[in-house]
């Protein structure tokens, strides 16, 4: 087991014996309560993204921004098994036989800080294998801090794919914003000779999910 499936392993032990808070509301003594639970049960909606079709299981608001960031930010990786539920509830309506489950890969600088990769994680949880095909050829600034086009240009020609010629691939990531991430994740997959059939994240910003509502409608 590597390091990082280790602290995974760790973390998640650790949560049956400190004490504990709800996630998504902070109520005592649950890691996820039921009502906040019954916030993560998949309620998909769809975008196209530079001809990226993007379906997303849930809104990055509320209780639910506060799960993903409990997971991403304080390692409460056990939160990943209901946001992983989620995240394959939004790819229920794609036929995924012979498709490559590729995670939006992980900087040098987060895998450091946080000791395991959240989308990768959460693509597992889902039931899927990920594929490490794509990875970081350079090094780019935190996406939190940049506006829509300070995130294009931050990320733009920053990744590189392997060994997917001729393969269908999902890409997975936990939050979609302003898209250029998976923009950039299927300009190189689709670079090294991949078909790109979508992309699937557990949350869009309300944001991003109102236009793609104005656009494409909701997945029905």
């Amino acid at each position: 087991m590597d390091t990082a499936r280790l602290r995974v392993a760790f973390a998640e032990a650790l949560a049956f014996v400190l004490p504990v808070e709800c996630a998504g509301c902070s109520a005592a003594d649950v890691s996820l309560c039921r009502t906040c639970l019954l916030q993560l049960h998949a309620a998909p909606s769809q975008q196209v993204i530079d001809g990226l079709t993007v379906r997303s299981a849930l809104v990055y608001d509320g209780a639910v921004a506060r799960v993903i960031r409990a997971l991403k930010e304080d390692g409460r990786t056990s939160l990943a098994r209901p946001l992983g539920s989620a995240l394959r509830g939004a790819a229920a309506s794609w036929d995924l036989d012979g498709v490559i489950v590729v995670p939006v890969p992980t900087s040098a600088a987060a895998l450091r800080r946080r000791g395991y990769r959240v989308a990768e994680l959460l693509a597992r949880r889902a039931g899927w294998y990920p594929q490490r095909c794509v990875r970081a050829t350079r090094r780019t600034a935190d996406q939190r801090a940049l506006g829509i086009g300070g995130r294009a240009a931050n990320v733009a020609g920053s990744m590189r794919a392997r060994g997917v010629a001729g393969a269908r691939i999902l890409i997975v990531d936990d939050v979609v914003t302003t898209g250029a991430t998976l923009r950039e994740t299927a300009r190189a997959l689709r670079a090294a000779g991949a078909e790109v059939v979508g992309a699937v994240t557990v949350a869009a910003t309300p944001r991003r999910i109102s236009r793609g509502r104005e656009r494409r409608g909701p997945v029905r």
